[in-house]
């Protein structure tokens, strides 16, 4: 099985630094990150202040707002969401990440994320777990519409 363990150069498409627009909850973001961490926000009102910004202004102003009470709960839900837009939205970055094929997608990094990614191989991937799981139903809805035609 190939293994694809960082998302820098090649697959730099996969970050969530990504500068791609996606749109989520009505709001058209510049990239994921942006998109994520607008959703923290307990009043909607001021998901808007994400739409703007690169993704280290969102990260950083994302660990600065009030945090909505079910974060933690919902965190993992938010993100296959939003990543699901952007690979649904984004038709050449559908494609690329298709043709990952079968691909194993681990978000390998030095940052100290354990939560979405993996440090010397120790970490949840959450990340990369959720972009398998889209490239799967990406895959089986493309195979659904062949069948059907």
């Amino acid at each position: 099985m190939d293994y694809i363990n960082e998302f820098r150069n090649d697959n730099y498409f996969l970050s969530n630094f990504y500068e791609c627009p996606v749109t989520y909850d009505g709001l058209t973001y510049r990239n994921n990150e942006a998109a994520f961490q607008a959703q923290k926000c307990i009043n909607p009102k001021d998901r808007e202040q994400f739409t703007t910004l690169n993704p280290s202004e969102a990260k950083k102003l994302g660990r600065r707002v009030l945090l909505r009470k079910d974060w933690e709960d919902i965190k993992v839900q938010v993100m296959k969401e939003i990543v699901t837009a952007k690979f649904e939205q984004n038709e050449d970055l559908q494609k690329k990440l298709l043709e990952t094929g079968s691909a194993y997608l681990e978000e390998g990094n030095t940052w100290g994320d354990r939560t979405w990614g993996t440090v010397n191989g120790a970490g949840a991937n959450n990340l990369g777990k959720i972009l398998m799981e889209v490239r799967e139903n990406i895959r089986l809805e493309k195979d659904k519409d062949i069948c059907l035609d």
